[in-house]
């Protein structure tokens, strides 16, 4: 009996000692989905696609399904999660899926008003920050641009054939009120 007790005790601290050992690990994978991720940087935070073809697949390794296939470069997308290698991202539909880190990029996109898709209202492109500025241009939903830089509630934006301000709530593909010098 009192041979039984000793295994059962040592299967407990066995047990206690595994946890002290993994739960650290946990606690951690778990704060790093809510400020910083493995990387070091901010989660959640907007990067953009580097290639023309990315699979996002339904999980966080090459042994999960592809959701679907991104098939433009330079698209922004939203990482709210990372694991290891994998980036957990959310596109301008709220769609969430996986994708391996070297297929992102840094470079700061935004798509102008994509909630906006099936209308026919533009968005005015100025000549300086400020709504009574001089508009050069109206942008239709979807238009691709380059984030040049943003402050006071506006951001500078560019493209093949566009350069000017937006209304930074205009955009996804940075955030409300937020700065940005390139």
């Amino acid at each position: 009996m009192k041979n039984k007790s000793f295994r059962a005790l040592g299967a407990l601290a066995a047990a206690f000692l595994l946890f002290l050992f993994v739960s650290p690990s946990v606690i951690t994978a778990q704060a790093q989905s809510a400020g910083s991720g493995v990387s070091g940087l901010p989660v959640p935070r907007f990067v953009s696609l580097k290639s023309d073809r990315v699979n996002v697949r339904n999980g966080p390794s090459r042994k999960h399904d592809i959701g679907w296939t991104f098939v433009r470069t330079r698209l922004p997308v939203e990482v709210v999660q990372e694991y290891e290698d994998w980036r957990r991202i959310r596109d301008w539909e709220g769609k969430e899926g996986w994708v391996f880190k070297t297929l992102l990029t840094g470079y700061r996109s935004a798509l102008v008003t994509p909630w906006l898709v099936n209308t026919v209202e533009t968005t005015p492109l100025r000549k300086r920050p400020g709504p009574n500025e001089e508009i050069v241009a109206f942008l239709e939903p979807l238009v691709l641009a380059g984030v040049v830089e943003c402050t006071d509630g506006y951001c500078r934006i560019s493209g093949k054939e566009f350069e000017g301000w937006v209304d930074q709530s205009r955009l996804f593909g940075v955030y409300k009120n937020e700065t940005i010098n390139n």
